[in-house]
Formats: C-alpha cells, structure tokens, sequence
C-alpha cells in the first residue's frame, strides 16, 4: 500500500514521536505494524497480520483526514516533519545554484533562491521559497521562515535575472509571516513587499506559486504573485494567523480554532472563492507521511501549469497576470 508504505526506522521513530493530539489513536497500529516488520525479518511469516494492520491503519487514517477542521489543517500545515522548500527542490530538481544578497545589504537565510534543471533536465527554472529550520540553532538562521527586506529584495532580484534569461519561475510559499522586528521595520519591510507585488505583476515570464505549508499574509504575498496559484490540500494562506485573529476579535488566543473557521483560510475554501486556482492533493495523512509521492504530484501540477503558460504570448502574461489579481474581492450589494 502506498499510504502506509514501510519507512526507515529513524523516519518512522520521528513519525511517533511527532504527532498531533488528533493523530495519537495512529501511534499504536503504527507501532504494531513496525514490531510486526521486525518479526518478519526475523524469518516469522506475519504477511496476513501485516496487511490486516495496515487496513485498519489506512481506515484510521482516512476517518480522521478526511473530516479534519480548518484548526486540525493548520496544525498539519505546521507539522515539524513537513517538507520544506529545499526537501523539495531536493526531489524535483538537478544542479540547484542558489544565488545569495540582495546587493544592498546582506543575504536572508529565509528564502532560498537560484536556478535548476528541470523536467528531467530538459527546461532551467528559477525556484524561490521560504525555508524553516528543522532544529533550533538552524530556525535561528532562518528566523523561522519569516524574511527580512532582504530576503524579498533578494527575491525579486532573481526574478528579474530569470526574465532576462527567458526562465519560468516557480515560488514555494511557507511562512508564518514576515519577520516582526524592529530592524526588519527600520529597514524597509512593507515597502520592499509592496514593490515585489507591483514588479511581479510586470514580469514578462511564467510564474507558477505552491503554498506548501503556512501562507501567512504580507510575508506569503511577498512572493505570491503568479499566474497559477496552487495549494498543498493541508496547508492554509491567510491575511492574519488565527491565533492573532483570536487575540484581536476575541482578546482571547484560544480561540484560534474559532478564528481558523471564520478566516478561510484552507485550500477547499479560497478555491471555492476564486482566490488559488488549483489544490494539489497530499497523501493519506499528511505531506509528511509520504514526501517522494507528495513531491510527485506537485511535479505534475506544476510541469501542467508550465505547458499552458508557455503557450500565452510574454506580452500577455503580465496584464492577464494584473487582471487575475484584480478581480479578486469583487463583490455586489442588492
């Protein structure tokens, strides 16, 4: 079964070790299943055992992913074991360069950006994205996915050496937000998301967006501007966090799952809106569960949004682009 595939055991470990409230009746058959693994390599024949355990486990996962609120998939869409955007260009791409500095003041470790091969190495395209840490010490590095005005203007510095060069660009949003600090205020942080969201619109190559995980408002829109917008099924992109929406509507930050609800902020809810124009589906029970085959089907959607954008002359991307986001809100009183 692909959805309960066997994994390494360090992989594995992390799975059980990591997991949310939701997921902890996962924990024992996911525990069986491995203990009955290990029997087998010991010459004991559990085959029958193996598949019954992972039915029951498969069942287990599909009750509970397929039913989960809008606060259950933020949680998911922070889950520690989520792929991030190097795992990805990992999987997807050959000869990543990454470009660093935004030639003004330094480089930020929170986006990463540059060229790769890809389509199996046919195509070269400029990938940007939000990176977290997987430990404290590198979350330090990377401010924990937030970018500082140099990493935007870092951004979109790329961007315009990828128009040059005739490259499409493929931009993999995860953050909570952009950085908080005084420094990042001091420094420009609303002016240089403003200008990215005015210069993207202009930009004459294919732009293709993944929210992958967190799509938390100016931070995410920083480098959200494309012709296609998708969506991981469990991830979320928000104008405020629902623990800051909580705290502001209700002075209560508990009420993050009341505010999740209200925000839509999940894929199903700005697809029916008109705001992303496609989801990407995850495997049963989280991106994180499987990322070879999540990595798969966001290679699919995207090499699929690539072939209908090249076919769009360079001199109508841009305005179609600008149309796109400006019928956004449209709405009308009786």
């Amino acid at each position: 079964m692909d959805q309960v595939s066997e994994r390494s055991p360090k992989r594995l470990g992390n799975l059980l070790e990591i997991c949310l409230a939701f997921e902890r009746p996962l924990v024992e058959l996911e525990k069986k299943i491995h203990e009955l693994r290990q029997s087998t390599e010991n010459g004991i024949d559990l085959k029958g055992e193996i598949r019954s355990a992972e039915k029951k486990l498969e069942k287990a996962l599909k009750d509970i992913y397929d039913h989960l609120t809008p606060w259950q998939r933020v949680q998911v869409a922070r889950h520690p074991l989520r792929p991030y955007t190097l795992d990805y260009i990992q999987l997807l791409t050959r000869d990543f360069v990454e470009l660093h500095g935004d030639r003004r003041y330094s480089d930020d470790r929170a986006i990463v950006a540059g060229f790769a091969k890809w389509n199996g190495g046919e195509d070269t395209v400029c990938i940007i994205g939000h990176q977290k840490g997987r430990d404290t010490k590198e979350n330090l590095l990377r401010s924990f996915g937030s970018a500082h005005p140099e990493g935007y203007r870092k951004a979109l510095r790329i961007m315009h050496l990828a128009e040059k060069f005739g490259c499409p660009i493929i931009c993999f949003i995860d953050t909570p937000g952009a950085y908080p600090g005084v420094g990042a205020e001091e420094r420009g942080q609303a002016e240089a998301i403003a200008y990215n969201l005015r210069e993207m619109m202009e930009i004459t190559v294919p732009i293709v967006v993944v929210v992958i995980g967190e799509g938390g408002s100016g931070g995410a829109l920083g480098i959200g501007i494309g012709d296609k917008v998708m969506m991981l099924e469990n991830a979320y992109y928000s104008v405020i966090s629902p623990e800051g929406c909580a705290a502001i509507l209700w002075k209560d930050p508990t009420r993050a799952p009341d505010a999740a609800k209200a925000l839509k902020m999940t894929a199903q809810d700005l697809s029916q809106l008109g705001v992303i124009d496609a989801i990407i589906p995850e495997p049963l029970g989280g991106a994180h569960r499987d990322i070879e085959i999540m990595a798969a089907s966001i290679r699919q959607a995207v090499h699929s949004a690539l072939d209908e954008l090249r076919a769009i002359p360079s001199k109508q991307l841009s305005e179609r682009r600008y149309q796109k986001f400006r019928s956004m809100g449209v709405f009308a009183e009786k």
